[in-house]
């Protein structure tokens, strides 16, 4: 796997928690805790679940991608 991890509002929620460690800890603090029981986590976005939940996707975006560069080379 690269070192380099992209996510952007595009990407799907659940392939960003299968690819960036933690980031189900920053799910949760967006969206809640019911994405990890809906089925659509495996097709939904970013910017989806953001629509869904009044969040700016890019937020959540940028604390994902801190943790990401955190666990990355820390």
């Amino acid at each position: 796997m690269s070192d380099n991890i992209e996510v952007t509002k595009d990407s799907i929620i659940g392939d960003v928690i299968k690819t960036v460690p933690g980031a189900e800890k920053v799910i949760e603090k967006f969206f809640g805790n019911g994405c990890f029981t809906c089925p659509g986590i495996n097709v939904e976005s970013i910017a989806f679940g953001a629509t869904m939940h009044n969040m700016d996707p890019e937020k959540v975006v940028t604390a994902i991608m801190e943790l990401a560069e955190n666990s990355n080379g820390a």
